[in-house]
């Protein structure tokens, strides 16, 4: 009976993380200086998708809440599910609670690209592609750097340190001979935002995004399995060493996606797993799915916080510092027993 009542409030917790999300689109479409209801909103959402009502579609709300609030919207929405997927993914992998995708470089990496863009090409060159493929240049230097280790996990872990290092020596460097012009933009880049979302950049990073998401979701019960001892996963069929490479570049995938159009933005991806596996426990086909719901909601969260309260464009990565720390705190004195 106990068992039942468990699964049940699991399921339950599932759909909820789930349901989160589409509800906090509705809300969120109607913040802002314009006053739009929420049932405006679906209407113009419906009309956008049906092709009808072209005199609805051409007015000021419209294009406010399709062209503005909506890309910001979704790429909170896939920014908050991309960093808490891959954190509750690194952290079982590696079986230590405080990794996350900034320990591997990807964070620091692809920022530094954008930094590089910014600085040498200005507005020329997209910052989104060099900050994208200095992400995953930072996970192929820690796999072939730690190559042959004989502790592979722990070599991972102290190598990603020292890339991480050096790509913010790098970035500091950038920071020191840019432009006070350039370095306005990168300074505002670098504490993350969503501000500046565009559909041009949805559909770059969206499909990105979301594929990592779903291969990672799916990979569930792999990454249960490589949670455990080398000898149990091989004793399950697995083969370890490829397991591990696809998950960490899956998970590198997805934060560089995001890092090159948001920024960085910390915290997220160490916070919501703490808190998910206090909720449904360690079984990654649950930890997994809803970490997605729940971190895209914490990200929406923050992000209409900041429009509704803050009078300008308050970086969103200041905020979930501000909070996260805390917050941590808390759940390393409430949650020890969670991680199993």
């Amino acid at each position: 009976m106990t068992g039942s009542i468990r699964k049940n409030k699991k399921r339950t917790i599932l759909f909820l993380s789930l349901l989160l999300p589409l509800l906090l689109l509705l809300i969120s479409l109607s913040l802002g200086t314009l006053k739009v209801s929420v049932r405006e909103a679906l209407e113009i959402l419906a009309a956008r998708i049906s092709g009808v009502n072209q005199v609805l579609l051409s007015s000021p709300a419209a294009n406010i809440v399709l062209n503005i609030r909506l890309p910001r919207v979704l790429l909170a929405l896939l920014a908050g599910a991309a960093f808490s997927v891959s954190g509750a993914s690194l952290q079982s992998l590696f079986r230590n609670p405080l990794v996350n995708e900034y320990v591997l470089g990807v964070s620091f990496g692809a920022g530094f690209g954008a930094a590089a863009s910014l600085i040498l090409f200005s507005r020329s060159f997209p910052p989104q592609v060099l900050a994208f493929a200095c992400g995953l240049l930072a996970v192929v230097l820690v796999l072939v750097i730690s190559e042959g280790a004989r502790n592979t996990l722990v070599a991972v872990l102290l190598t990603g340190i020292i890339v991480s290092a050096l790509f913010q020596a790098l970035l500091s460097a950038l920071e020191f001979v840019a432009s006070p012009y350039a370095l306005q933009s990168l300074f505002f880049w670098l504490l993350g935002s969503f501000s500046q979302a565009t559909w041009t950049d949805l559909l770059w990073s969206g499909p990105l995004i979301l594929a990592g998401l779903t291969l990672l979701i799916k990979m569930g019960w792999r990454i249960n399995a490589l949670s455990l001892s080398d000898d149990e996963a091989r004793s399950l069929g697995l083969a370890v060493k490829r397991e591990r490479i696809l998950i960490i570049c899956l998970a590198a995938l997805i934060t560089s996606a995001v890092v090159s159009i948001a920024g960085i933005i910390g915290w997220v991806g160490l916070i919501v797993p703490h808190a998910v596996r206090g909720l449904v426990g360690a079984d990654n086909r649950l930890v997994l799915p809803v970490s997605a719901g729940l971190g895209a909601s914490l990200m929406l969260l923050a992000d209409d916080l900041i429009r509704v309260l803050s009078p300008f464009e308050f970086p969103v990565g200041i905020l979930t510092n501000l909070v996260g720390i805390p917050f941590f705190l808390f759940l390393i004195k409430r949650a020890r027993s969670s991680w199993s």
